[in-house]
């Protein structure tokens, strides 16, 4: 692959070009799921490819191919060519990299045991027995399980000389319980909705426990049967670490991402409220809410060596003591500000060009420990797995929806759950509710392998680790 991508280079004209890098990749992914005691679908899927980036008159071109031939590269060149020089054609600012060293090195996932090595049975076998445990209770009609592997080898190459390979592994799992009473349906899954996801081997999956937790799951979907309402109310709420991970991917990394910031990714999602004023001037959070965009971090699925443009992995302030530090860059967007790139720019796969993507984005943690948390709020919600949410397109006004939430009474976290638990809020009000976070031990790496953003689409593995926090005089139910 090194050698093809040194070709690749090789092949750009001689006069004319700026800039351009290629990548080549190889990946493969294996997904197993189950179903009320059958094996719902096991498939195993590759691809391979090549894509190559030119900056020719201050504008991008971009081709691919499927084939990784030595014949297909003049092809490739020529297309990414013929479209730079069109879209270099058309009104606008010219394209100008902040600086970058070059590159040289490899990274790689460390693992213990190979995900593809293992038996296609023993997976099966492990889904199916959560899976019966679960659907011992007879309130749940639809048991499921699922477990997903992915494997990527890429090489990254450059016309400033950097040459780079790297190789990531990654293993994520989950089981969920569906209850129905008459037209009462609930819903509880583990560890969270989309379950989790780290860069690790198979070790991974056996740190879940899945079976362990099956019956505990299908208890609680009963419960939620014959529960009341999250009442309405504004109240002290703490959120649980699988969904204060997607509040911080909602209310943080998307907002945070450059390219919303300058609208040159609007389609999908929107943009940001975030505008560059902003920077150094607003206040995200409360004081102790600190958040880091960490390349770094061992086991996230937000950790590299490199990212898609060759910048080395790195940790970038966010929010620092509740103050608004920094943005998702890339070479490109943090030229605009005078920067050099905060390396975010990732491409999923080899047919699609990079774009700014989270890292890890995480919220630090604090020097609460989670009990005496629970003990110092004297009335209270606990948020609890993530079911649905919503959120404008500036990505100020948000709701979100767990699976289940627990009344915290006199310091005591109590028996009384909820369904269908509801808070909203606006983004830096919300953040500056935030009143203690808990410390290192409750800390939780959790992965997300489908980010969407992007069109065409792109999927991007992201990470955010979280301990739990409380905020105070959030609105929560529905009135």
């Amino acid at each position: 692959m090194k050698s093809f991508a040194k070709k690749v280079i090789a092949a750009l004209p001689s006069g004319g070009i700026e800039y351009a890098d290629v990548r080549v990749l190889r990946s493969r992914q294996q997904n197993v799921s189950t179903k009320n005691g059958t094996v719902e679908s096991a498939t195993n899927s590759s691809e391979q490819g090549f894509g190559l980036r030119v900056l020719i008159n201050g504008s991008w071109g971009f081709a691919s191919s499927s084939k990784l031939e030595t014949s297909e590269i003049a092809k490739v060149v020529r297309l990414a060519v013929e479209i730079a020089r069109a879209s270099a054609l058309s009104p606008g600012e010219p394209v100008v990299l902040s600086g970058l060293k070059k590159q040289t090195g490899s990274y790689k996932t460390k693992i213990q045991k190979d995900p593809f090595k293992i038996p296609l049975e023993q997976k099966i076998s492990l889904l199916l027995e959560a899976d019966a445990i679960m659907r011992r209770n007879p309130d749940i009609k639809v048991a499921r399980g699922s477990l997903w592997f992915f494997h990527e080898d890429k090489v990254f190459a450059s016309t400033e000389g950097s040459l780079l390979s790297q190789e990531i592994t990654e293993s994520g799992g989950e089981i969920s319980a569906l209850a129905v009473d008459g037209p009462e349906v609930q819903i509880r899954t583990y560890p969270n909705m989309g379950g989790d996801t780290g860069q690790a081997g198979y070790e991974f999956i056996e740190k879940l426990e899945l079976a362990e937790n099956a019956e505990m799951i299908s208890r609680q979907a009963s419960l939620l049967l014959k529960a009341p309402p999250c009442p309405a109310k504004k109240s002290t709420i703490i959120i649980a670490t699988n969904q204060l991970a997607l509040q911080v991917h909602e209310s943080i990394g998307h907002p945070i991402e450059l390219d919303r910031v300058y609208g040159t990714e609007a389609a999908y999602a929107g943009t940001s409220f975030l505008t560059t004023d902003k920077l150094n001037t607003l206040k995200y959070g409360a004081d102790i809410v600190n958040v880091n965009a960490d390349a770094t971090v061992p086991g996230g699925l937000g950790t590299f060596g490199w990212d898609d443009e060759g910048v080395p992995a790195q940790k970038v302030p966010i929010i620092k003591n509740g103050l608004f530090a920094g943005y998702l860059s890339s070479r490109e967007t943090a030229a605009q500000l005078g920067l050099l790139s905060g390396g975010a720019m990732r491409a999923d796969g080899w047919n699609r060009i990079p774009l700014i993507r989270m890292t890890n984005i995480n919220l630090e943690p604090g020097s609460w420990d989670y009990q005496d948390l629970i003990a110092d709020t004297a009335d209270g919600v606990l948020f609890d797995t993530t079911k649905t949410w919503s959120i404008d397109d500036k990505r100020l006004n948000f709701q979100f929806t767990t699976e289940i939430a627990w009344q915290i009474k006199g310091g005591r976290l109590t028996d009384q759950a909820y369904k269908n638990p509801t808070y909203t809020g606006m983004t830096p009000e919300f953040w500056n509710s935030c009143d203690a976070v808990c410390n290192r031990r409750s800390w939780h790496l959790w992965g997300i392998p489908n980010c969407g953003k992007g069109q065409p689409g792109q999927t991007a593995h992201v990470g955010h680790g979280v301990s739990p926090a409380r905020f105070r005089n959030v609105r929560i139910g529905v009135s």
